[in-house]
């Protein structure tokens, strides 16, 4: 039987999935489990990567299923994943010895100033594209292996393997401890601050620094290109393409000309520009990374402005706080006010990523009254998200030749029209979401595809776009200046507040 359908397995920060598309890029199947979150300290958030393996392993013939397909029916699976966070595991038994540390996780703050005195940031910069915060994966590594009794002794002695997510998946799919590919595509070591952005090879001056001997580390390949096949939980799949969350999604917008760009909104909200084969070192607090590789073909670069709290907040509105029962509620309380009642949410829950990167700041609410109701409570949340996007699309209009005309957008939360609204008013440019807003399995999809001859082109996958919605800006300019100005008053508070240094938890 011919193969019908393309998979993709998309590893997220709180759930994994498998999506089975057709040749048009039409969603067929759908399987997702969402997994534990757990924060045994302040800052410091977790994931069981073998919890996460068991989810894979149940998900993809779950989605066969209800597609009423086998393996054969695939023609190639793509893999994409949340990025910067690490999993270190025995490479005998396969089991992991440390619960997986999660791109949010702020617990290495106190490492950096240590790292700095090794190796200069700015060196660091050079050579990463990355500035030296909490977010990427190197320092969670050093911190593991001077943390964690006898790792580094078992790092040393190559008893062990070191990867981001997709590693972990890919090694487990292709036969884990079996002959297992152990294996990361460029897009997920350039998050590492391990690779050189200008080589796209392990860094020796930053392996060092970061304690992470070579041998632990994956192979680095190309995005897209045929890594095996898979063994586990189905058997006979090739794996075509390793792509990070983001890039994927970039992928998926079809965004593949220098200048082109998208914003995913989900657990935080990321934007990234395509420069294409020119690296730009940004100038106003973005980061310089991979967007993707063809085998055989020029590496694509981007600059990407990233927001570790969006979606996030929604969420812990709804479990933390009680305030809503679902995500989509509080879009209707944030209706039942007509503004936020001089309430401003800044969730700098992991400290500000882009273009602040102050793993120090906390969050916090400014503003209140006996006047403020919930509603304006669920109002400042939403506009958290889209001030937080403004402050992003200001550094990236400053890095880049042409100011931004108009801004594709994807993610759950881009299902919130309020949301969508108030990010088009204080961007002042149109905001546009195709047919297929889940844009990061569909662009690991169509990566797998491409690679395999699926989709012959990128052209044809250009025609597969259709737009769903689109947002115009409506508010009065004067009134987005007065509360942007407000917005970063709030944000200053929040900056103070943690590097007063009589707050520090971690």
């Amino acid at each position: 039987m011919t193969a019908r359908y393309v998979a993709a397995i998309d590893q997220g920060t709180t759930s994994t999935r498998c999506i089975l598309y057709d040749r048009q890029g039409r969603l067929v199947a759908v399987a997702q489990r969402p997994h534990h979150q757990y924060y045994p300290h302040p800052g410091w958030v977790e994931h069981d990567a073998a919890e996460i393996w068991d989810i894979t392993r149940a998900v993809v013939p779950e989605a066969l299923q209800q597609a009423g397909a086998d393996p054969h029916d695939v023609v190639a699976l793509g893999v994409t994943n949340q990025r910067e966070t690490v999993v270190v595991w025995d490479r005998h038994t396969g089991q992991p010895l440390h619960r997986a540390i999660v791109w949010q996780d702020t617990r290495t703050a106190g490492l950096l100033a240590q790292i700095r005195d090794e190796l200069p940031e700015s060196e660091i910069v050079a050579r990463s594209g990355l500035p030296l915060v909490t977010y990427f994966s190197g320092s969670k590594l050093r911190w593991l292996a001077q943390e964690v009794p006898g790792l580094r002794e078992q790092m040393d002695a190559g008893q062990v393997l070191v990867g981001t997510m997709d590693t972990w998946i890919l090694w487990n799919l292709t036969g884990g401890t079996s002959g297992g590919v152990h294996v990361t595509d460029v897009t997920n070591a350039s998050r590492t601050m391990l690779m050189n952005l200008t080589t796209l090879d392990w860094d020796d001056e930053l392996l060092a620094v970061m304690g992470v001997p070579r041998a632990a580390l994956p192979r680095i390949v190309p995005s897209l290109g045929v890594l095996g096949d898979t063994v586990d939980p189905v058997a006979g799949i090739p794996v075509a393409a390793v792509i990070g969350d983001q890039q994927a999604s970039l992928f998926g917008q079809t965004a593949f000309d220098p200048g082109e760009a998208k914003c995913t909104f989900g657990t935080g909200s990321f934007l990234l520009l395509n420069t294409g084969t020119e690296l730009v070192r940004s100038r106003h607090g973005l980061i310089s990374t991979v967007a993707h590789k063809i085998d055989g073909e020029p590496v694509v670069y981007a600059l990407e402005g990233a927001v570790a709290v969006a979606g996030a907040l929604v969420q812990w509105c709804r479990d933390n706080l009680g305030l809503i029962r679902s995500p989509a509620e509080i879009e209707t309380l944030a209706l039942s006010v007509p503004d936020n009642g001089g309430c401003y949410l800044v969730p700098a829950f992991s400290g500000l990523f882009a273009p602040h990167w102050e793993a120090r700041a906390r969050g916090l609410v400014v503003g209140l009254t006996s006047y403020a109701t919930k509603g304006h409570l669920a109002r400042a949340v939403l506009e958290a998200t889209a001030w937080q996007t403004r402050e992003v699309v200001d550094a990236m209009n400053s890095d880049a030749e042409v100011p931004l005309t108009s801004l594709a957008v994807d993610g759950g939360m881009t299902a919130n029209n309020l949301l969508m609204q108030y990010v088009s008013d204080v961007l002042d440019v149109p905001v546009v979401r195709p047919m297929m807003a889940e844009t990061v399995a569909l662009g690991a999809a169509y990566a797998a595809g491409l690679a395999v001859g699926f989709w012959p082109d990128k052209r044809v996958l250009r025609s597969n776009w259709h737009q769903a919605a689109e947002w115009r800006a409506q508010m009065d300019r004067h009134a987005v200046d007065r509360e942007y100005r407000r917005w970063c008053e709030a944000v200053q508070l929040a900056l103070q507040w943690g590097r007063s240094g009589t707050h520090d938890d971690n």
